[in-house]
C-alpha cells in the first residue's frame, strides 16, 4: 500500500504485486486529478510560508551577523539564500 505525498488530501492505494501497486497508484492519481478538476481546486499541497530550521549556534550567529551587515532581517537573508540556491537548480 502507499500514500501520495505532496498533496493536502489523503489518497491511498494498494496492490498485491509490484505491478498491481503501480497500476493502483496510476488509477488513484488519475481519479484524484479528475476530482480536483470537478471541485475546481489545485491538486497540490498548500504551504503557509514559514518553517523552523535547526542549525548550529555558530551558523546561526554567522547568519545574523551577515544579515545585519547587509541591513536586512535574518528571515530576508535566509529567503535570499534559498532563492539563489534554487535559481541555480533551474
Amino acid at each position: 500500500h502507499g500514500k501520495i505525498e505532496g498533496i493536502d488530501d489523503l489518497v491511498t492505494f494498494e496492490g498485491n504485486t509490484a505491478d498491481g501497486l503501480v497500476k493502483a497508484f496510476h488509477e488513484e492519481v488519475d481519479d484524484y486529478v479528475e476530482l480536483c478538476k470537478a471541485q475546481n481546486k489545485e491538486p497540490l499541497r498548500s504551504y503557509k510560508g514559514s518553517f523552523n530550521v535547526r542549525v548550529s549556534p555558530e551558523l546561526h550567529r554567522k547568519a545574523v551577523v551577515t544579515a545585519k551587515t547587509m541591513g536586512i532581517t535574518l528571515n530576508r537573508f535566509v529567503q535570499t539564500v534559498i532563492e539563489k540556491e534554487l535559481a541555480h537548480k533551474g
